[in-house]
């Protein structure tokens, strides 16, 4: 019987700025290239194995798709460390936008990449995911050597993106990221975090993330039950009750904080790299 000592390190991703907070919510939300890049190597000096990037423009703080916005926060990150990048490829309007410009952040070949799995209404929107594109995504990303991770919303999410893992389009071990506590998808409590859990397949690889207050419940549970967790300024602006998180670096040092007062230590980019399946050295 396996005991905390004995436990594999938790990979601690960092997701820096999503669509939704805005410098007026937190100044420290980073929107341009180099804000976001910035934030990116300070939360991997912090611990994070990963970082989840979407880009904003940089003047108005708006969510955007500008390839060349992604292409520069890349290069600029891989030339300061050696995180992993993981890019969005949920699009803007919430997957509104045609198949091949999702995916077009492909083209930089991230070592990661987000590939949503499911519809679901996001607050007075609907956020569509068809079958079809799931299918599509999880082909493309199989032949350019690219790791999805399966985003998850709600319990049929999993169902949906277990078959495309029963097809073969995803790469083995399969990695599944549970979304948690977004409104109108599965609300963030242990027991459907134990429920989600067991429904994913055997040898798969997750991770789980807190939406707002729920960040810190869900990332201090998910590790002693085998999983990895996902913190940062896409989920959670604040770093207590009414006191607004000075950076994505100051989420990841809680983390990691909390991960060593359970005798559990956070996942190397190499360490990472092996539990995830991707080859040293590969894209990128």
């Amino acid at each position: 019987m396996s005991t905390l000592n004995s436990m594999p390190p938790v990979i601690v991703s960092a997701a820096l700025v999503g669509s939704q907070p805005t410098k007026e919510m937190n100044r420290a939300v980073p929107y341009s290239p180099a804000e976001i890049a910035d934030s990116a190597v300070a939360a991997y000096r912090a611990g994070a194995a990963i970082v989840h990037i979407h880009v904003r423009d940089p003047d108005t703080g708006e969510p955007s798709s500008d390839l060349e916005l992604f292409s520069e926060t890349v290069d600029r990150i891989r030339v300061a460390c050696p995180v992993l990048i993981n890019l969005t490829t949920s699009g803007l309007n919430l997957g509104q936008q045609s198949i091949e410009q999702r995916l077009a952040p492909l083209t930089l070949k991230p070592e990661i990449a987000s590939l949503d799995a499911g519809s679901f209404n996001l607050g007075d929107r609907i956020f569509l995911n068809s079958t079809s594109w799931a299918r599509e995504a999880a082909q493309s990303m199989l032949d350019i050597g690219v790791k999805p991770e399966l985003e998850l919303f709600d319990v049929g999410h999993v169902d949906q993106a277990n078959t495309l893992v029963q097809a073969g389009l995803i790469a083995s071990p399969p990695w599944f990221q549970l979304c948690m506590g977004i409104r109108w998808g599965i609300p963030a409590t242990v027991e459907n975090l134990v429920f989600l859990r067991r429904k994913l397949p055997h040898g798969a690889v997750w991770s789980v993330l807190g939406e707002g207050r729920h960040q810190l419940e869900m990332t201090t549970v998910a590790p002693i039950m085998g999983g990895h967790i996902r913190v940062g300024f896409e989920d959670n602006i604040l770093y207590s009750r009414g006191v607004l998180a000075k950076s994505n670096a100051q989420l990841v040092a809680r983390a990691v904080k909390i991960l060593h007062l359970l005798n559990l230590e956070p996942a190397t980019v190499s360490e990472t790299r092996a539990i995830l399946g991707i080859p040293s050295g590969s894209l990128g």
